[in-house]
């Protein structure tokens, strides 16, 4: 049996030598002390059989955009068991431990990303956002069917680069929901560091700011660069890795990504990540240049106050439903509900009548941001519409203009 508990700053280390051997990494010695001050900032529970550390959790202390409302949401990291103790319900109490000190906080929300997407869903968590890869081959100009915007583009030192995109960033996240907040530390630490902790081959980060000087920017692109690789039996050409590209405009956007494709000694652009409803796959003049590589679920969201998460939201449309829902990790959840909602508000009560839709917890967090349809987990069997045209009217309602999105893998 093993005891559930909070994990202390001495245990950190044990912590991390946990987690890389879980994960089969072993990161040189900055990477362990950047990993080992962002958790010095996070909530941790620990796992001990006796005095051996034999799982871990950690959860950084965010606030998530939903639509028309910024909740607090914790993010799980360095998810962590023992191989010698898998299969003994370890996982299961720190999620258990983990919902109950979220609940008791009032953070109706909780998030993660999976490092194995079999695993989370029997914790309440659905996939809420999805990302794509984006490639271009820019070994010749990106046609665009858009007129770009010709205001300057500038570069902008890493050291400086906080003060300037910073304030952006967090004006651009109220307009996508699924976005968590950054500290000056994540900033510096992750977007902003040096060296990339996967590819020492790749540049320190570069950054292109557009906008006149002396007035507030309209878009900025984060990119590191790898030269071409002549080698081996493939010549590789030169690479520019986009970490982040935000744009106030279509305009500001195809700029910047004209620009991307124009710097030299570079033939290919990836971008990982994007919002699978990126601007740039509908401007693109040639989608044979601009390609989709892949695309996989990014977010894991979970309703910890199924009541709070639907009412602090805001409404596209009208809606009044009856919900059956299960949470077998939080019965409180578990019930039958009227939801009625619209631009006013939305209440959320118990009820007696027959319910329109019966669906489990991990389907309301997947539909809840607005980036899966509900008509879809009807059509795969996910969902029980008992009134025809149940979950259309659920889906008009929980619509957002643009699709919930986030690259902030945690």
């Amino acid at each position: 049996m093993v005891d559930i508990r909070e994990v202390p700053e001495a245990d950190i280390d044990r912590a991390l030598e946990l987690a890389y051997l879980v994960f089969n990494d072993r990161p040189e010695k900055e990477g362990r002390e950047r990993h080992h001050a962002l958790l010095v900032r996070c909530s941790r529970i620990g796992a001990y059989d006796g005095d051996t550390l034999v799982g871990f959790m950690a959860a950084h202390d965010f606030r998530l955009s939903v639509p028309g409302a910024d909740l607090p949401c914790p993010g799980l990291t360095f998810v962590s068991v023992a191989p010698t103790h898998r299969r003994r319900g370890v996982l299961t109490a720190l999620m258990a431990e983990q919902l109950r000190r979220a609940s008791a906080v009032g953070s109706p929300l909780a998030a993660l990303w999976a490092s194995e997407a079999a695993i989370y869903g029997r914790f309440g968590y659905g996939g809420a956002t999805t990302g794509v890869t984006i490639e271009i081959d820019s070994t010749r100009p990106l046609p665009l069917r858009i007129a770009p915007d010709r205001r300057p583009l500038r570069l902008v030192a890493p050291d400086e680069a906080l003060a300037v995109i910073g304030p952006f960033h967090e004006a651009a996240r109220a307009g996508r929901a699924g976005r968590p907040t950054r500290s000056p530390d994540r900033w510096s630490q992750e977007w902003l560091s040096e060296q990339d902790d996967e590819d020492e081959e790749l540049s320190p980060p570069r950054i292109i700011v557009l906008g006149e000087p002396g007035e507030p920017i309209a878009g900025y692109v984060l990119y590191r660069t790898k030269p071409e690789d002549d080698n081996g039996p493939v010549r590789t050409p030169g690479l520019v890795r986009v970490e982040e590209l935000e744009a106030d405009t279509p305009a500001v956007a195809a700029a910047l990504w004209e620009c991307l494709a124009a710097l030299d000694l570079t033939g290919r652009v990836t971008a990982w990540g994007r919002p699978a409803d990126d601007p740039l796959l509908h401007f693109a003049a040639d989608r044979d240049q601009v390609r989709v590589t892949a695309q996989f679920p990014a977010l894991w969201l979970r309703l910890v106050d199924v009541r709070a998460a639907l009412t602090e939201r805001s409404w596209a449309a009208p809606v009044e439903l009856v919900l059956e829902l299960t949470d077998v990790r939080l019965p409180a959840n578990a019930g039958r509900f009227r939801l009625k909602a619209g631009q006013g508000g939305a209440a959320y009560e118990p009820a007696r009548a027959a319910p329109d839709l019966a669906l489990d917890v991990r389907e309301l967090a997947a539909c809840y941001l607005g980036g899966t349809r509900v008509v879809e987990l009807v059509a795969a069997g996910l969902v029980a519409e008992h009134t025809p045209g149940a979950a259309a009217a659920l889906d008009a309602a929980l619509r957002t203009d643009l699709l919930p999105h986030t690259s902030d893998e945690f």
